[in-house]
């Protein structure tokens, strides 16, 4: 299957994996997202190694979509992509998402991946907080997505980085 190889980036609560799977479907190529590979049932997080074999064996596919922004494995989806979508949108956005994305998921017990669900009080009340997680990175991938947008080491590679759900939206609907 060939076609474009695309990694969409961006914080928690962006839209990655929605844009993703709407980017697969329309190029007809595989979707992935890494949090799926990375957390095994219960939660259990993949070592390093299985984790870079089986990212490896994606990107060596003539086509695909992958989200996701783990250095483990930024090395092997960088040395192959040919577009980088980076959603960097305001941190009140990813938040409101955030949240109604957990509420909605632990009430309605949503399976995520690998028979991992996502837990209402775990996302709310504890160090684990995904929420926490947002405020603590949402900077950082800002710093992230400044670096590499102007990096000319990727020159070669179309790069987007879009600052609200609209200019996506906008975007994906002017795709040929």
């Amino acid at each position: 299957m060939s076609g474009p190889r695309i990694s969409i980036r961006g914080t928690s609560g962006s839209g990655k994996s929605t844009l993703g799977k709407a980017l697969a479907g329309h190029y007809g190529v595989p979707y992935t997202e890494l949090d799926g590979i990375y957390h095994q049932a219960n939660w259990v997080e993949l070592n390093t190694e299985e984790f870079r074999r089986r990212v490896s064996l994606l990107v060596a596919e003539d086509g695909w979509v992958i989200e996701g922004n783990y250095k483990k494995v930024s090395d092997l989806v960088l040395a192959r992509v040919d577009m980088l979508i980076w959603l960097d949108y305001p941190l009140a956005i990813v938040l409101w998402r955030v949240v109604t994305r957990t509420v909605r998921r632990g009430f309605f017990r949503l399976e995520l991946w690998n028979g991992n669900r996502e837990s209402i009080w775990r996302n709310f009340f504890t160090r684990e907080s995904l929420v926490l997680w947002v405020l603590q990175t949402h900077g950082k991938r800002r710093r992230e997505a400044d670096a590499f947008m102007s990096d000319p080491a990727f020159a070669h590679v179309v790069r987007h980085r879009f600052r609200h759900p609209r200019e996506t939206a906008a975007w994906f609907r002017g795709l040929s």
